[in-house]
């Protein structure tokens, strides 16, 4: 094995998502991919196809879950070849999603000129399934910010990240006890033991499409969040704002928080 980077790519019934985020990787960037199919049934991608829209300098995995379990099981199960095969850098995409630029070389780059940080994200645009703009995402870069802020949601996009897998020996793997915000979850177990970062340059694109499992279980999803700012809570502004503020959130209508974001770009 030659290159230090795996990408991991959950994937359910999304064969044209999954063509899409793969075209977007830039041909120069030397990394491999991991996607794991977790139990699809309805719209299954061709092995061929998938390794022919793969421009990079690498080689495209396959897992197969024999069943749907869940995106937490999907991503362990790529953790756990990822670590098997000795990687020492680890990225984060979703079907649908797009990288940016060289976003791997960059990221790279970054946590080999300061050590001291694990895992890094990235500022990050956000589309709709046509393409079209709706918002950025602007992140606080330095991990102090990141830490403070992540009682409000989380500071790192899940699709953005490259961590060092090394950190899997203390932290562990996704946890599966918080539906639909295992990615927050796992964030805030790294959080308490490493230190995180963002680039300020834009290195994903995001779909928000509005039948994917976060907002179809936006509500789950808020509840999860609250129960690990529970697990994680001490008395300060942040923790305190960050329980008032998902509370209301869970109350509030998707479009009216879609509204203000598209203002607020």
């Amino acid at each position: 094995m030659n290159n230090s980077i795996v990408l991991l790519i959950p994937y359910y019934n999304n064969s044209e998502g999954l063509l899409q985020s793969l075209r977007s990787i830039d041909p120069d960037e030397e990394l491999d991919v991991i996607i794991v199919d977790d139990g699809s049934v309805v719209d299954k991608f061709d092995e061929d196809i998938v390794r022919s829209n793969f421009k990079a300098k690498g080689t495209v995995l396959f897992e197969y879950l024999k069943s749907n379990k869940g995106i937490e099981t999907a991503l362990n199960s790529g953790l756990k070849i990822s670590i098997e095969k000795k990687y020492k850098y680890i990225a984060r995409l979703d079907c649908g999603d797009s990288c940016l630029g060289k976003r791997f070389a960059v990221q790279k780059a970054f946590l080999e000129e300061n050590p001291e940080i694990k895992i890094v994200g990235s500022n990050v645009l956000a589309v709709d399934t046509k393409g079209h703009f709706l918002y950025s995402i602007n992140l606080p870069l330095d991990d102090s910010n990141i830490k403070k802020k992540m009682y409000l949601n989380s500071m790192l996009i899940h699709p953005a990240v490259m961590f060092c897998s090394e950190i899997l020996d203390s932290v562990g793997l996704y946890p599966l006890n918080h539906k639909f915000a295992e990615d927050y979850a796992f964030f805030f177990m790294i959080s308490q033991k490493y230190k995180m970062a963002n680039i300020e340059e834009y290195l994903t694109q995001i779909e928000i499409n509005a039948n994917g499992i976060s907002l179809k279980k936006r509500k789950q999803q808020v509840r999860s969040r609250i129960t690990i700012i529970k697990k994680y809570f001490y008395f300060g502004f942040y923790p305190i704002y960050g329980l008032v503020r998902n509370y209301v959130l869970l109350f509030l209508p998707y479009n009216l928080i879609l509204a203000v974001k598209k203002i607020r770009k």
